[in-house]
């Protein structure tokens, strides 16, 4: 990518790609724009030709600095033999890093193929797109580009590499996707080779077992990132550190997939159609904490025959066609040959330490001073990676023959304190007990505080379980000490910077904590913020301000686990009720039920005195699931107690959402009780209207609508679904808004009114969108694919229906096939042109998210939906 300024002989190169007849003169523009300042074009002629010799324009490509992509009508030339033509593989084999212009020359008249390719042009955030109607208003469009991407640069040029590889390496992960690492990998190439080994063998599952430390999870995430070849339909990463229950193997499991637990079908069976006939590999991390959960990855056997399981533990899973891989320590100088600067450079443990120190102290070096040093801190640490990381990180303040005397006095001792351990977990506990003694007392108090977060914190978290502890009001200065010292990881979600502590560390300061006797206590003040966190935010996603509501729970929903699993614990049980119905929206937008349930079913299990209301909100999440999938006379007669309670404890809001509730298990039990439900739906909208709960109204609304629907009156369904949208719309609550003006524009289509439905469908793609809900955004382009349809445009309707097909397979969702619209439509196009429907439906298969929305959206180029789209 550009870097910098360069001299003029080393001009910043860009390629050019294009056809070449019908852009003769557009290419002649673009050299001179370029050109103009003073930068070398590379315009390969060859590239757009038949058959073009592959391997030369990609070292072109490899040389040029940016790219510019020119199109227009033609998508270019297919060599027999080959998928694409020059014009796709040249955009491509393009770097992803390199900065790239995208000019589209106005057309009405564009091959398919390459309104596929301007469409994932759109959604990628590497990308500038932009049109132009002549070649003058290319050059100039160009000239500027250019000149604006130079400036950039240098200005980026002027902060230094270091900034911008720190930030690049600190991106959050998308949930289930494999986090990158803060660091490079050393010394791991022959354990990565092995382990691709064995899931190429197709064993169904790959334990890498091994002390804390060692670096499993690091090799687990290599092997994953480098394995894409092999599961060509997806790799998910669940961490598992904090999941304590073994029976919550699978719902966490289906949160990473993306699989939205709605209590509506079993999560077994929402599994099975997520994964069926998928080639993925699930990277299970950590699981040594839920070991007894081993047996169910046999039942995953069956639900995903073609699915694989990597799986980072401590302990041996002893399950069936399991292949266990000892991950071993790096390699550490022979003690017998001597230090010599070039041996030392040779042990893979010497070469991380010195990766790490300089990290930590740049222009740090191994030298013939310090390679003895160097070697014996290895050697005292066994090579395990995580210890030498935490010895590397003290040169900011001792050099290595400082620190090697340090550890050859206090190593030992701390190492025989832990006789109980096995001798690697000893050496890690010690090494950690080494590094945290160097560490001024409130620091040491603060790291172990820290052990109740899950998985990662705010600083204003942080600061919040701080209060009368002995590190009050330093948490800022502290928390940048525990990060300078590789104790504690910062990074950035979203504009938020939040922390984390590796397993490893989080179990030694748990484990200090309790020995303080003050783990319940720092437990307490943990569920204590996130109680007020949720009492602060849940009012928020009824209505304006729900995208952000539901971005914020799920950026903290692991503390929020551990919260209600301690307030539970500790027999707080009125609280935990309270937390978990205070949070109903979100269980429901991001499909969270499952857990919930086992939280409310342990609670009803306590020997312990319960408030009404508590009883109510326990039973109600406990039934939801039930009235979904085992409905029964008993359902209904436990949601109607549920009624009761509620009124009798004086939640009248609750009371009647629970007899919404009720009123939609009459319908799941017995068709005959339509009547009965739709009595008590109307009543409860107007209680909910009375009592002013906008969300649950409009929600409500929508299940009014499709008992209309189903008893045939389109007419009174159409009008429910209006009015539910309308309600929704005045509060802001975007999520209701999305599903009632989607299945309102299903109506509106099936009357003739195919403009009205088309606006509906797009404005519920693009609520969809902003609440990250997949499942509308598959609803969305199915209803943009049923106007393609009756439009006559075979190909896009195929590719759209493909591309909501496959996010419905990934997320295990399927519509009610009496709401479905765009199916029998789909059947005349297969029909009529089964050519260009089975080419869409390729194509279409093959779309991310954000290409497919992309496709569907007639304002794809918007700025504030390109953004939008980057972050899916």
């Amino acid at each position: 990518m550009v870097s910098g300024i360069r001299t003029p002989d080393q001009r910043i190169r860009v390629f050019v790609s294009s056809t070449l007849r019908e852009l003769s003169d557009e290419r002649r523009a673009a050299r001179t724009a370029i050109e103009s300042l003073r930068l070398a074009p590379v315009m390969f002629e060859l590239g757009a030709r038949p058959h073009p010799p592959r391997e030369l324009y990609r070292s072109y490509l490899e040389q040029s600095d940016v790219f510019v992509g020119i199109y227009w009508e033609s998508y270019g030339w297919v060599a027999p033999d080959e998928e694409v033509s020059g014009l796709q593989d040249e955009y491509d084999l393009a770097p992803r890093e390199m900065p790239k212009l995208i000019y589209i020359k106005a057309s009405d008249h564009r091959d398919e193929r390459l309104k596929t390719l301007i469409a994932r042009i759109q959604a990628d955030d590497t990308a500038a797109y932009l049109p132009f109607t002549t070649p003058e208003e290319l050059h100039d469009r160009l000239t500027d580009d250019l000149a604006t991407l130079l400036a950039e640069r240098f200005d980026e040029s002027r902060t230094g590499p270091a900034e911008e590889h720190d930030h690049a390496e600190a991106a959050e992960p998308a949930t289930g996707r494999v986090p990158v690492p803060y660091s490079a990998t050393i010394g791991r190439e022959d354990d990565l080779a092995a382990v691709r080994a064995l899931l190429s063998a197709s064993h169904r599952v790959v334990s890498l077992i091994g002390p804390g430390g060692i670096g499993k999870s690091r090799l687990a995430i290599e092997t994953a990132r480098s394995s894409e070849d092999l599961f060509p339909d997806g790799i998910y990463f669940v961490p598992l550190e904090n999941v304590l229950e073994p029976r919550l193997l699978l719902t966490t499991i289906a949160y990473f997939l993306g699989i939205r637990d709605t209590g509506e079908a079993a999560i077994e069976e929402r599994i099975a159609h997520a994964l069926g006939g998928r080639r993925v590999l699930i990277v299970l991390d950590n699981f040594e904490q839920i070991v007894d959960a081993a047996p169910l990855l046999i039942r995953l056997y069956d639900l995903a025959p073609l699915a694989t399981f990597l799986i980072t533990s401590r302990i041996v899973l002893r399950i069936r066609g399991e292949q266990v891989y000892d991950v071993t320590a790096l390699k550490t100088p022979d003690e017998s040959a001597g230090a010599s600067v070039e041996r030392v450079g040779r042990s893979t443990a010497c070469v991380l330490f010195v990766d790490r120190a300089t990290a930590a102290k740049p222009g740090f070096e191994l030298g013939d001073e310090n390679a003895a040093a160097i070697a014996d801190i290895c050697r005292r640490l066994e090579g395990l990676p995580l210890a030498i990381e935490l010895a590397a990180a003290k040169v900011r303040l001792l050099p290595p023959q400082a620190i090697a005397e340090r550890l050859e006095q206090t190593l030992p001792m701390l190492t025989a304190a832990a006789r109980d351990l096995p001798e690697r977990h000893r050496t890690m506990r010690a090494t950690i007990d080494w590094s945290v003694s160097l560490l001024p007392a409130e620091q040491r108090d603060l790291l172990e505080d820290l052990g109740v977060f899950a998985r990662r914190f705010t600083l204003e978290a942080a600061e919040a379980i701080g209060i009368d502890r002995t590190w009050e009001g330093q948490a800022v200065e502290a928390l940048s000490a525990l990060v300078d010292g590789s104790l504690v990881k910062a990074t950035e979600v979203d504009g938020r910077s939040v922390y984390s502590l590796l397993a490893t560390v989080r179990e030694y300061a748990l484990d200090r904590l309790e020995a303080r006797g003050d783990v319940d206590l720092m437990r307490t003040a943990h569920a204590d913020y996130y109680g007020s966190l949720t009492a602060r935010v849940a009012p928020h996603l009824g209505g304006a301000g729900q995208a952000d509501a539901v971005a914020e729970l799920g950026l903290d929903l692991p503390n929020l686990r551990a919260a209600v699993r301690h307030l539970v614990h500790s027999d707080r049980l009125d609280d935990a009720a309270d937390f978990a119905w205070r949070l109903l929206i979100y269980w429901w937008i991001a499909g969270f039920f499952g857990e919930v349930r086992v939280w409310m079913l342990e609670l009803l299990d306590k020997q312990t005195v319960i408030s009404q209301h508590t009883r109510a909100v326990a039973w109600f999440f406990a039934l939801w699931g039930e009235m979904w999938q085992r409905p029964s006379e008993q359902v209904v007669a436990g949601l109607g107690e549920c009624v009761r309670l509620f009124a009798e404890s004086g939640d009248d809001d609750a009371s009647a959402m629970a007899l919404a509730a009720r009123a939609t298990a009459r319908v799941q039990f017995s068709i005959d009780d339509i009547e009965k439900a739709e009595g008590e739906l109307t009543e409860a909208v107007e209680r909910l209207r009375d009592l002013g709960n906008r969300w649950a109204e409009a929600i409500t609304l929508v299940s009014l609508a499709r008992i209309a629907w189903v008893r045939g009156d389109r007419t009174r369904a159409l009008e429910r679904f209006g009015e539910a949208r309308e309600v929704a719309r005045a509060s802001g609550d975007i999520f209701t808004s999305s599903i009632a003006g989607n299945q309102r524009a299903r109506l509106d289509f099936l009357r003739g009114e195919i403009e009205t439905a088309e606006t509906g469908f797009v404005e519920s793609l693009h609520l969809s969108l902003a609440l990250h809900y997949e499942e509308g955004v598959a609803y969305g382009l199915e209803g943009v694919c049923v106007v393609a349809a009756v439009r006559g445009d075979t190909w896009r309707a195929s590719a759209l229906s493909a591309a909501a097909g496959s996010i419905r397979h990934r997320i295990g969702v399927f519509d009610a096939e009496a709401f479905t619209v765009h199916t029998p439509y789909l059947a005349q196009l297969r029909e009529r042109d089964p050519d260009a429907f089975d080419a869409g439906e390729r194509a279409g298969a093959e779309l991310s998210i954000a290409e497919a929305v992309a496709l569907a959206l007639p304002d794809a180029g918007d700025p504030v939906l390109r953004e939008t789209l980057r972050r899916w």
